[in-house]
């Protein structure tokens, strides 16, 4: 027979789920006037031209907001799957190789999306 804390000992720190839940949360409520505001701009720009589209990216506070939800979009996403991979993968070396895919794999993508927008807003093209 073992006490409560004697079954917990060694099954992790108690303090990271916290700042794991807090960090998911904050990214889900800032994706949330991020979204709304880019489904309206989408809406508003959806039959321009791609010069017209260049015009409004290279402004300051469209391409700002839209690093702002590249980034949000794919915290709150790597967050969310480190949270399923870690409840559904059981093998230790799987559940590590899928966490490392996920992270660079967000990285990546953040990135490559942040590089566009800057490239569209400098108006550089490759």
């Amino acid at each position: 027979m073992r006490s409560p804390l004697g079954r917990a000992v060694g099954l992790g720190s108690a303090k990271e789920g916290v700042e794991h839940w807090w960090l998911q949360r904050v990214t889900a409520v800032a994706l949330v006037p991020l979204t709304l505001w880019f489904v309206v701009a989408f809406v508003r720009i959806s039959g321009a031209d791609i010069d017209a589209v260049r015009d409004w990216v290279g402004r300051p506070l469209p391409a700002i907001l839209l690093v702002l939800l590249l980034i949000a979009t794919f915290w709150h996403a790597a967050l969310g799957l480190q949270v399923v991979i870690e409840d559904y993968v059981h093998a230790d070396l799987a559940k590590l190789g899928l966490l490392i895919v996920v992270r660079l794999g967000c990285f990546a993508l953040t990135v490559a999306g942040i590089l566009a927008v800057l490239s569209m807003a400098v108006g550089t093209t490759s």
